[in-house]
């Protein structure tokens, strides 16, 4: 087998970390966001659809080698690389190529997945990874069947190999589809689960549905499911549940889970403020938020800058 989209994007952009999303991974830093075309499952609902439903070339640019990416990195100065974009464990071999070549600058590796992939790859991708961002679509067989043409065991098993055989830091999404995903009762196992497995440190971000590729009868998420789901998580026992694709204050906010202090404060992708020490501790009582920090928040803002190989 040859994977063709070897050394090609769809395309390079610097974002904000926040927005893979991952709240508690180096926040406020710049990452070096990059996918190819296609994908391993196929969602109905896709939000990418343009990209991971692709089969065409003309979707990629030129060719872009692993050290030209970290080298890209170094000189935009990113704390980080993503693969996103569509699903990286379909462009395996380029993404561990390119994140053996990012490390020896000391660039961070950065997941975004739907973790549906073998145990073998599943071992083979995660060993070269620093953090993950993985969809958590539903905590029903049947949507994950219907919808994705996946199963759901294949990815609770990814989200608990992380959790217990690797180092990665790892945060969850879920995108809530009216009708279909956003009943509480689901969203009550789904956290439960989360707890029981997985532990209470593990961010969750409930994202907003928008219409979009094969499903564009539903409408758009409210506001308020997100808030009901956020509250549902912390009720029961998530340390840390934000709202996503909606600004709500509230939902964006980082609290310390001792003491309730306002440790990071957001406006959509901007810090407006910050009230940990270098490696992570509230001010007002030194509890240890869960994370990766390193010195005080990163400037970049809700900027978004693309670049072009040549």
């Amino acid at each position: 087998m040859v994977l063709t989209t070897y050394g090609r994007s769809s395309g390079f952009c610097i974002d904000p970390i926040e927005k893979k999303p991952l709240n508690h991974f180096y926040p406020g830093t710049p990452v070096l966001s990059f996918g190819t075309a296609g994908c391993n499952l196929t969602c109905k609902f896709c939000q990418n659809w343009d990209i991971s439903k692709s089969r065409e070339f003309d979707k990629l640019q030129a060719e872009a080698t692993p050290e030209m990416i970290a080298r890209a990195c170094v000189q935009a100065k990113c704390k980080s690389v993503a693969f996103t974009y569509n699903d990286p464990v379909i462009f395996l071999e380029y993404a561990v190529d390119v994140a053996k070549a990012c490390r020896a600058h000391g660039i961070k590796t950065v997941a975004v997945t739907a973790g549906y992939i073998h145990a073998e790859a599943r071992k083979e991708f995660f060993a070269h990874m620093d953090a993950a961002n993985v969809d958590l679509k539903s905590f029903r067989e049947e949507f994950y069947h219907t919808l994705c043409s996946a199963h759901l065991n294949d990815v609770l098993e990814t989200l608990v190999y992380l959790k217990h055989q690797t180092n990665v830091w790892f945060e969850i999404t879920d995108l809530l589809i009216p009708g279909e995903n956003d009943g509480a009762d689901e969203i009550d196992e789904m956290t439960k689960w989360v707890v029981r497995e997985l532990g209470v440190d593990v961010p969750m971000h409930f994202s907003a549905f928008h219409p979009d590729w094969k499903m564009q009868d539903k409408p758009r998420t409210p506001a308020q499911t997100l808030i009901r789901a956020r509250e549902i998580a912390l009720a029961n026992g998530v340390r840390y549940a934000y709202t996503g694709n909606v600004h709500h204050e509230e939902g964006d906010t980082t609290y310390c889970h001792n003491c309730g202090a306002v440790l990071i404060k957001r406006d959509w992708y901007e810090l407006s403020e910050w009230h940990l020490d270098h490696d992570g501790h509230c001010l007002s009582c030194g509890t240890k938020c869960a994370g990766c920090f390193d010195g005080p928040a990163g400037s970049w803002g809700r900027k978004r800058v693309p670049l072009r190989f040549k």
